[in-house]
């Protein structure tokens, strides 16, 4: 007899002792799929083993996925730099394999999109990549549109895709 445990899903704000896996998580994610630091890629910010104090700032938040304690995924929102103060952008939602197919990338965004409507914000703004077909097509889902060029000054000039939801 073959019985499978079930697992245990938990997503919650970001604390300081998430910083290192959250930071692995991304960087896993983004060898994954060739998103390396020479090419503006989310792997290149200087803030990402620091996320907690990041995310800590007024008008973000942050989200991490653990599965069984561990983990698995994380993603959050912040002002858009650069930008008039309604726009917020959708940041740094990235999900190892064992967390893929879930639901668990659009119950995360959704909160964040909630969030960023509490927060004042009228507008949410993304980036990302042609060839991340799955995340494009959710972003499409909730929304999102996409626009022909880019908003503030995210620093992600790889970043092709960018898009735009009205909160």
């Amino acid at each position: 007899m073959n019985v499978t445990a079930p697992v245990e899903v938990k997503m919650r704000r970001i604390a300081a002792a998430d910083n290192a896996a959250i930071a692995s998580v991304i960087r896993q994610v983004s060898a994954e799929y060739g998103l390396t630091a020479d090419k503006g890629y989310t792997v290149a910010d200087p803030e990402l083993d620091e996320l907690y104090q990041l995310y800590s700032r007024p008008g973000c938040a942050y989200w991490v996925v653990e599965q069984n304690g561990e983990v698995v995924g994380g993603g959050g929102v912040a002002p858009l730099k650069c930008s008039e103060p309604d726009i917020c952008e959708l940041q740094k939602m990235y999900f190892l394999p064992s967390a893929r197919g879930q639901g668990l990338a659009k119950k995360l965004a959704q909160m964040a999109l909630e969030h960023a409507r509490a927060k004042g914000f009228t507008r949410c703004y993304l980036e990302t990549t042609a060839f991340l077909t799955d995340a494009i097509g959710l972003y499409e889902r909730l929304g999102f549109e996409h626009i022909d060029g880019p908003l503030g000054c995210t620093g992600h000039v790889d970043c092709e895709v960018r898009m735009l939801k009205t909160l």
